[in-house]
């Protein structure tokens, strides 16, 4: 009756209420670390607690509500060597460990890391994205990793984590055979090969990689200039139709200014060979006095004739007023009889004289 009522009064509640962001672990402080026979062990979902005795994990203890005896801390109970019958208390240490994902944590390369690109050969990169990260096993990673610290931190193994992903960050993206012009396209991919390649590193610290990222690989500015130069030329075709649109664009950025004076010049030009095939079309007259006629003869014009063989031919009949005859100047073909230069060569013959 004495001993119910005594350790009733010393009966603990051990529990973990944090909303801290960045809390891994934390051990639950008691004075001498000393747990009462009895006291209520809460674990809440995200979490689990572990008891260490004497520097040993004991017991690990899932989400729920458990009422510490020796009944319910085999391990415990066997390394204590509990005496029998007698429910006294015990020293150990109580450590809770936050077992939600921690997203959105930071890596990046200080220093630029060479790969060997297979087209512009070995290239300096660097990179940075995030990653997501739990605890998988709390007792390897309290052995591995936390110790004896009491409020274990993401600040504390972030570094390391970094460092493990930057120190494989070259090899596998070698081993990725991406293209540094195709990288852009395919961080997805990268992120997944990358991911798939550096958790089991992570593993053996009791921790899980659920995701990486790779958001952004960058390389120096003049293979920033290599690459949208090499863009350009993609777009075109290839380098020597490059080549050619990059004349063709300076020399139409200089003619613009002339583009008019050259389409008057090349107006003016024609206007010109247009005129002198026309006048060509037209025969210049011949040498001697009077003008110069063409004669219709059977409806075809023959000429020019001059003023000479025009009295030859009118003595001959070939020339009379209802023959059709054209000089330059005038508006058609006109009878021969109604122009007056051709009149006087269209005199009536003289009649036969009489007979004896």
């Amino acid at each position: 009756m004495i001993w119910g009522r005594l350790f009733g009064e010393f009966v603990d509640v051990v529990e973990w209420l944090d909303d801290s962001p960045n809390t891994l672990v934390y051990r639950f402080e008691r004075p001498g670390h000393e747990i009462k026979y009895g006291a209520k062990l809460t674990v809440r979902d995200g979490q689990a607690a572990v008891f260490v005795h004497e520097g040993q994990v004991a017991d690990v203890f899932d989400p729920g509500m458990y009422e510490l005896q020796t009944r319910n801390l085999p391990i415990l109970s066997t390394l204590q060597n509990w005496p029998h019958g007698f429910e006294s208390p015990f020293k150990s240490e109580v450590y809770f460990f936050n077992l939600k994902r921690f997203t959105d944590l930071k890596w990046g390369t200080k220093n630029a890391i060479i790969l060997r690109d297979p087209e512009f050969g070995p290239i300096r990169v660097r990179a940075f994205g995030t990653y997501v990260m739990r605890i998988r096993d709390p007792a390897v990673f309290l052995r591995e990793i936390v110790g004896t610290d009491g409020h274990f931190t993401t600040e504390e193994i972030t570094d390391q984590i970094r460092n493990i992903i930057v120190a494989r960050f070259a090899d596998v993206v070698a081993r990725a055979r991406i293209p540094i012009l195709d990288l852009a396209g395919n961080y997805e991919q990268l992120s997944d090969f990358v991911t798939t390649k550096i958790a089991p590193e992570v593993e053996v610290y009791g921790l899980e990689l659920t995701k990486m990222l790779v958001e952004n690989v960058s390389v120096p500015a003049e293979v920033e200039k290599a690459l949208d130069q090499r863009s350009a030329a993609g777009m075109i075709g290839d380098l020597a139709r490059y080549t050619t649109y990059q004349a063709g664009k300076a020399m139409g950025e200089a003619g613009t200014a002339a583009a008019t004076g050259v389409g008057v010049g090349a107006g003016v030009a024609m206007a010109r060979r247009a005129g002198a095939e026309a006048a060509a079309a037209v025969p210049p007259p011949l040498p001697g006095g009077g003008r110069h006629f063409h004669v219709a003869v059977d409806g075809r014009p023959h000429g020019p004739f001059d003023p000479t063989a025009l009295a030859e031919r009118a003595a001959a009949g070939g020339l009379t007023a209802e023959t059709l005859v054209w000089a330059p100047g005038m508006a058609a073909w006109t009878r021969a009889g109604e122009v007056d230069e051709l009149r006087a060569l269209l005199t009536d013959p003289p009649p036969p004289l009489p007979s004896g």
